[in-house]
């Protein structure tokens, strides 16, 4: 992915608020991106000042999925990809690493943000043996995303369904868990789902800063309890270790041993 691919042009951002800290924009600062605005640091950092472990949140997070693909693709033979509330590209998005371990991988992202959206362009970048595709759609209309979905991907072989960081972003947790269970059902079986999202419960400072953030007139993210997050994986086969602190579900490396942190996630196979 070119610098140049990655960079949308002046008519593309036009339309973009500039002047209100956004989710997607702080995340990216937080993992050492570029697209982002003053507004956008500014909210960062106040964040880190409440809570510097958020940045070690956003790091663990993408570490997760990583590991998370590498399951997908070399054990479970995982060659389709739904990636929802992408997010902006940072290094080694899931097209990147899919492609890297499968280069006939085929990944469809979708979000809904304008930003995300100028930098599309950057996310269709694909192997020449797999496929990349990018959807405008939010999260709350399942039934678009699947649609969309099926020009891309093949929905009588099993997909990988992704959901980092975005089910916080749906307040009411039966709507949310709604969403799941319909992405779930147009699912072929086989197909797997992965989940991560802060957790409420586990450490105060994190709530304390989230709490404040989501009071900024910012879009606010919902922190769950883990039983909650766990919920999101009903009638599904959770994949050992199941809901667990991202920094715990099957380390690369266990020297030394990873502190558990507020956001969990976990892995389950569609039976």
């Amino acid at each position: 992915m070119s610098d140049h691919a990655s960079t949308p042009g002046p008519e593309a951002l036009k339309n973009i608020d500039t002047s209100v800290p956004h989710s997607a924009r702080i995340w990216n600062y937080w993992l050492g991106g570029k697209d982002n605005y003053p507004v956008d640091e500014q909210a960062g950092d106040a964040y880190t000042r409440v809570f510097p472990g958020i940045v070690t949140i956003a790091r663990s997070s993408r570490a997760f999925l990583h590991r998370n693909l590498a399951y997908l693709v070399g054990e479970a033979g995982i060659r389709q990809f739904l990636d929802i509330g992408t997010g902006l590209p940072t290094a080694d998005n899931t097209h990147e690493v899919a492609q890297r371990l499968a280069p006939e991988a085929r990944i469809v992202y979708v979000d809904n943000d304008p930003m995300v959206l100028a930098h599309a362009r950057a996310l269709l970048y694909s192997t020449p043996q797999g496929a990349t595709a990018y959807i405008d759609a939010d999260v709350l209309d399942p039934d678009r995303v699947l649609a969309g979905a099926a020009r891309t991907l093949d929905f009588s072989r099993p997909i990988g369904l992704i959901l980092s960081n975005i089910l916080g972003h749906v307040p009411d947790y039966e709507q949310a868990r709604s969403v799941v269970a319909r992405l779930v059902a147009g699912l072929p079986p086989g197909s797997h789902v992965s989940i991560n999202d802060g957790s409420r419960g586990i450490d105060p400072d994190f709530e304390q800063a989230q709490d404040a953030y989501n009071e900024s007139g910012a879009a606010p993210y919902v922190l769950r309890t883990v039983e909650e997050i766990t919920g999101f994986f009903d009638g599904l086969e959770l994949v050992e270790p199941g809901v667990v602190p991202v920094t715990l579900w099957r380390p690369f490396t266990t020297t030394p041993a990873p502190e558990p942190i507020g956001e969990h996630g976990g892995l389950a196979r569609k039976p």
